[in-house]
């Protein structure tokens, strides 16, 4: 008896723990998303954020600049471990991905770079200070980095190989391609895509008298030839052999042959 009422004690506490246990994390789920909505801005902040990133809990973090493109980008040292710790926010959620990050914050989100670019030159002023001159120098520029022009890209893309049509001569609306545009992708030289590497089709010759059936060499002729006419090919080739061997090239050792002589 008393072996059953301990056992059926420990069962209730272990069900009462449980229960604590999964009353906690639903209290947490909705604490967290209350937080994500003040942080968000609402409900079509935060639905957007799940869309985009799709992290779950939602990441929270010191907003650290943005791009030309509308990119926003964040920091969190303490909460996400390395490699975690810094994201982007796209500025066009239907049309994004990775190439769409500009060079100067990609080299930021690798942890290439130290500091975001809206900070660089401040960055490299400070630390040029500390650099002691040894040669005197006219350069306009105190930083390793030079002269740069600016650049411009279509629609804030950095890769051109998405400029590409969605169907033959129907262009590309989500990019701004019109109908009947080239792509703008990339192509080898000697690529059968590029138009510098495309060579003009030359024939040598045609089977038919009236220019029919045109060829570009004797291996394309012979694809486009009937049964008959191979055959026929192929008795004059053996009519051609037996005049060759019934002629008699002399037998004088010291002269060379010549053929029909």
């Amino acid at each position: 008896s008393n072996s059953s009422n301990g056992s059926s004690s420990d069962n209730r506490r272990q069900r009462y723990y449980c229960y604590i246990y999964d009353l906690a994390m639903v209290w947490s789920v909705v604490k967290n998303v209350q937080k994500s909505l003040k942080y968000r801005g609402g409900w079509k902040g935060l639905l957007e954020h799940m869309y985009t990133n799709g992290d779950y809990p939602f990441k929270y973090g010191t907003f650290m600049g943005s791009d030309a493109a509308g990119n926003r980008y964040y920091e969190n040292r303490v909460d996400y471990p390395f490699g975690q710790h810094r994201w982007v926010e796209p500025g066009d959620i239907h049309n994004f991905d990775s190439t769409s990050i500009c060079p100067e914050w990609h080299g930021w989100m690798t942890s290439m770079h130290d500091e975001p670019p809206c900070t660089e030159d401040e960055y490299i002023a400070n630390k040029t200070e500390q650099i002691e001159q040894m040669c005197a120098s006219s350069a306009p520029t105190k930083s390793n980095v030079g002269h740069q022009e600016q650049f411009y890209n279509f629609h804030n893309m950095h890769n051109q190989s998405q400029v590409r049509s969605r169907g033959y001569g129907i262009g590309n609306p989500i990019v701004g391609l019109p109908p009947n545009v080239k792509d703008a992708y990339y192509t080898q030289p000697g690529s059968p895509y590029n138009d510098a590497s495309i060579r003009p089709l030359e024939f040598v010759g045609a089977l038919d008298k009236d220019g029919g059936r045109k060829y570009k060499s004797d291996k394309w002729a012979e694809r486009l030839m009937t049964v008959e006419e191979k055959e026929a090919v192929e008795l004059e080739v053996k009519s051609e052999l037996q005049s060759l061997a019934s002629m008699d090239f002399g037998s004088d050792p010291g002269r060379g042959t010549v053929v029909g002589k």
